[in-house]
């Protein structure tokens, strides 16, 4: 089963239990798999778009929390928190960072890289691998402690 037909069971569910905050975030993510698939050439969206749409909304809950919480604002935070816990039920599950620091030994082994000016080609290879399994800036800082 799809990720958006997966979404649209979750949706008849949470109707059903008349769970508001979850119904909004599934609703969310259900508009722009939409948006998405109107706006190519096909009318289905691939699991893999599907994964990032669910990714970046997860990504734009968090940050915003993070905001409400930097303003004092903790009855909005505690909404995005809820929907970003929804959201995050669609994603892989993240590594750990020890997890992201092997992943780096082994590519750097791979690879050969030996300093700073061979970042770019190390991110290029984990990027594509981590992709959906663990956030860019956290690969980013380690992959600059790593080749420092």
């Amino acid at each position: 089963m799809s990720i958006a037909a997966t979404i649209n069971d979750h949706i008849k569910q949470a109707m059903l239990a008349k769970d508001k905050d979850r119904l909004a975030a599934l609703r969310d993510v259900k508009s722009k798999i939409l948006l998405e698939a109107t706006s190519g050439s096909g009318t289905e969206v691939s699991d893999d778009v599907a994964m990032k749409i669910c990714l970046k909304l997860y990504k734009q809950r968090m940050e915003t929390y993070e905001l409400y919480i930097a303003q004092g604002r903790e009855d909005l935070a505690t909404d995005e928190l809820v929907q970003a816990k929804v959201i995050e039920e669609f994603l892989p599950k993240q590594l750990s960072e020890d997890e992201i620091k092997a992943e780096i030994t082994a590519a750097i082994n791979a690879l050969g890289v030996s300093g700073p000016q061979d970042m770019g080609k190390l991110m290029g290879r984990l990027s594509a691998k981590l992709s959906g399994k663990a956030d860019g800036k956290l690969i980013a800082t380690l992959v600059k402690a790593a080749l420092s």
